[in-house]
């Protein structure tokens, strides 16, 4: 009976691991199906439990650090929202300072300005985002 327990044990690591994605839970799942299966052959309640500490540490220091890794791999970070922008080209609609303007940025008006000490950039350049600060747009002449 006491196999019943670790297998309803690596279940509940099971579903906690797909709620968390944290692949924690699924070593101590793994664990625990290891010490199950330990039991169904019938090893007393100490190795079972032996068997579990055992597995599952093994599994953290050896399995979840390549899961890690490779799953890391496969699913690159996406930029969003206004962190995407940056990086984009935008054309000037007015001159822009260190104070003051505005481009046309992913086909909307955004509030720009250059950085701090930079030249002024005339209407209808050619400009990059290297920044977004709020809401507004920090720009330099796109270089040629």
């Amino acid at each position: 009976m006491q196999w019943l327990w670790w297998f309803v044990g690596a279940m509940t690591f099971g579903i906690i691991e797909i709620v968390t994605l944290d692949l924690t839970f699924a070593m101590l799942a793994i664990g625990a199906l290891a010490a199950g299966g330990v039991a169904v052959v019938g090893a007393p309640w100490w190795l079972s439990a032996l068997v579990f500490a055992v597995v599952s540490v093994a599994a953290f220091l050896t399995l979840r650090p390549y899961l890690v890794t490779v799953l890391g791999k496969k699913s690159p970070m996406i930029e969003m929202n206004s962190n995407a922008l940056v990086g984009r080209g935008a054309r000037t609609l007015d001159l822009i300072t260190e104070t003051g303007g505005r481009v046309k940025l992913n086909g909307e008006v955004w509030s720009a300005r250059t950085q701090d000490d930079a030249p002024e950039i005339s209407e209808g350049s050619e400009v990059t985002v290297v920044a977004i600060s709020g809401a507004t747009a920090i720009v330099a002449p796109e270089k040629e």
